[in-house]
């Protein structure tokens, strides 16, 4: 195999897990590092190899990072970077924008391409080469990267801007996707106060003007039917909120309605703890149209 099909993906999660599967499916000569054995086992029973090593991944012509914060990304790039050989890190992390900055600079006087990458589609859009990504990167790094975000897109990505840009409106996405939950979770427990089926009445406002895929899939899916199994976690939303006000201050500005969804969020996660499904939130602003029901009843899943 050539030598520049090779790819280390680093964080074998969900979501990396999914990647790596889907990029040796595409013919990509793959390994996988994660400090989790059991992420490890999981990936090898895929037909991954893998390593508990991340300095054996140094100078790897390519590689896809789907990590937990930025502070872990800040710790493996130099690493990756420890050897040359590097075309092209493609960080799928939900990151944030100063982090890349500073990434790609430090790759660009490698020779190498960072590019932020935080990816949207879940665990789903992962395993099937589907995910949209929001890409921020030079030009130059962007062209290196695209074998890498064709096979996991499928080419539905958008650059958005210079490094940090994807980040930023990953961000945004995600705070807008945690309003909307709490707004729709609001506009349904009204409906069901008046003796309305929440469900038809989701339907009913999906085909409308305040209709949204929180209110025709999420909400159908997973809150109405109480599965709250979507697979991505109350700790990871709340953060990412609280992230998106974070680096809305630190450029001056100040979203209220948006930062008053990310503090309704904060109650969840102290009521419901990390682990509990993100579309939880429900049951803490709308406990009514949930089997589950509120936090700490005993009809809880």
């Amino acid at each position: 195999m050539s030598n520049n099909r090779r790819i280390a993906v680093i964080g074998l999660g969900s979501m990396g897990g999914a990647m790596a599967s889907t990029l040796h499916r595409a013919g990509w000569d793959v390994t996988g590092f994660d400090p989790s054995e059991a992420a490890r086992t999981a990936a090898e029973a895929t037909g991954i190899a893998t390593t508990a090593n991340l300095n054996d991944l140094a100078g790897t012509p390519y590689a896809v990072l789907s990590l937990p914060s930025a502070k872990i990304v800040e710790a493996t790039v130099p690493a990756l970077l420890g050897e040359p050989g590097t075309i092209a890190i493609i960080d799928t992390t939900t990151s944030e924008p100063g982090t890349s900055k500073s990434m790609a600079a430090l790759a660009e006087s490698r020779d190498a391409a960072f590019v932020d990458a935080p990816v949207s589609g879940g665990r789903d859009g992962a395993a099937s080469g589907t995910l949209s990504a929001f890409v921020g990167a030079t030009e130059a790094a962007l062209a290196a990267a695209a074998p890498v975000l064709d096979a996991l897109t499928g080419g539905n990505y958008g650059h958005l801007g210079g490094p940090g840009s994807g980040n930023v409106v990953k961000l945004l996405n995600n705070v807008l996707a945690a309003a909307n939950l709490v707004s729709v979770g609001e506009a349904l427990g009204i409906a069901k106060a008046y003796g309305i089926d929440a469900a038809v009445a989701a339907e009913s406002i999906s085909n409308a003007s305040g209709g949204s895929k929180v209110s025709a899939n999420m909400y159908p899916a997973w809150v109405l039917t109480g599965s709250h199994d979507s697979g991505f976690s109350m700790g990871l939303m709340a953060r990412d909120a609280a992230l998106a006000i974070d680096i809305a201050r630190q450029i001056g500005e100040q979203p209220e309605l948006l930062a008053a969804a990310a503090g309704q969020w904060q109650e969840a996660l102290a009521a419901l703890g990390p682990t509990a499904d993100f579309t939880e939130i429900a049951r803490s602003v709308a406990p009514s149209i949930t089997p589950a029901g509120a936090p700490g009843t005993t009809t809880a899943a």
